[in-house]
């Protein structure tokens, strides 16, 4: 089976909500037509992130989800709309949201993974549980930006029947050199598609998103790298790929869960 992916480099406006919905449909309307499946970059609605974003988050979800959902069913394609800031019940969450082609959503993952250092965690609440949704036959799963930096979460998702992960991000440039080989770490450990989407508008602080969106294969190999402005990317998985990876070269068998844990001393060794 063959899935045409839509990767949508977007320029987000800080703040600027209702411009980046329009700027979000123009993108879009370039690809729908041509994609199974369209993926956006990490907070495209509001940016990563302003100072007032728990203020305009609020009832900015509903909105949002109202508006994908539209899109969805008049494009008839699925979209990962990247993920949203949005206000739950006096919470603020860092939300990806996927609507399939009659706009209903098929799956929610919150960003377990904050980004302290950027002091994520001062505005936003964490997620709890990992992601996963059912979409063209096949089980795929969700990382948001940090996220990408703890394997054991992309472990999770391909035990549980992953054959792609989706990755929306708002990744600075100073960090690119990161970016790219942690994409390529994740796909090649776990033997899947991994497709990262990235940002490249300003953030706060006047950082910039980088750009680079990848598509990455179950060997490793890229199949397609944007630059670091605008830009939309059309790539065609090959799912029969991933079982074949697996089977020719397969990691999985030889794993030993039970021994993966450290018990008595720690620098213990039989002698």
């Amino acid at each position: 089976m063959k899935l045409k992916i839509g990767l949508v480099q977007m320029a987000t406006l800080l703040g600027r909500a209702e411009e980046n919905r329009r700027r979000f449909q123009e993108l879009l309307a370039g690809v729908a037509g041509e994609a199974d499946l369209v993926v956006f970059p990490e907070t495209w609605n509001l940016g990563f992130y302003p100072d007032n974003v728990s203020r305009l988050a609020a009832g900015e979800g509903e909105r949002t989800r109202t508006f994908v959902a539209e899109l969805a069913r008049r494009y008839r394609v699925n979209i990962c709309a990247g993920s949203i800031a949005e206000g739950v019940d006096g919470a603020l969450y860092n939300t990806t949201y996927v609507f399939d082609r009659q706009g209903e959503v098929i799956g929610r993952y919150r960003k377990i993974h904050l980004f302290t250092h950027g002091r994520e965690h001062h505005y936003f609440t964490a997620g709890s549980r990992p992601g996963l949704f059912a979409a063209e036959g096949i089980t795929w799963g969700h990382m948001i930006c940090y996220d990408l930096r703890f394997p054991e979460l992309a472990r999770t998702l391909a035990l549980a029947g992953a054959r792609v992960l989706l990755v929306p991000a708002q990744w600075p440039g100073a960090r690119l050199h990161h970016w790219r080989t942690l994409l390529l770490a994740r796909a090649i450990e776990n033997q899947l598609y991994v497709i990262g989407v990235n940002g490249c508008g300003t953030m706060v602080g006047g950082r910039k998103a980088c750009g680079h969106s990848l598509a990455v294969d179950p060997w490793g190999e890229i199949m397609a790298e944007a630059g670091a402005g605008e830009e939309t990317i059309l790539v065609e998985l090959d799912l029969e790929r991933v079982a074949e990876v697996r089977r020719e070269f397969g990691v999985f068998p030889d794993r030993r869960p039970a021994v993966y844990r450290l018990e008595g001393k720690p620098f213990a060794w039989d002698k």
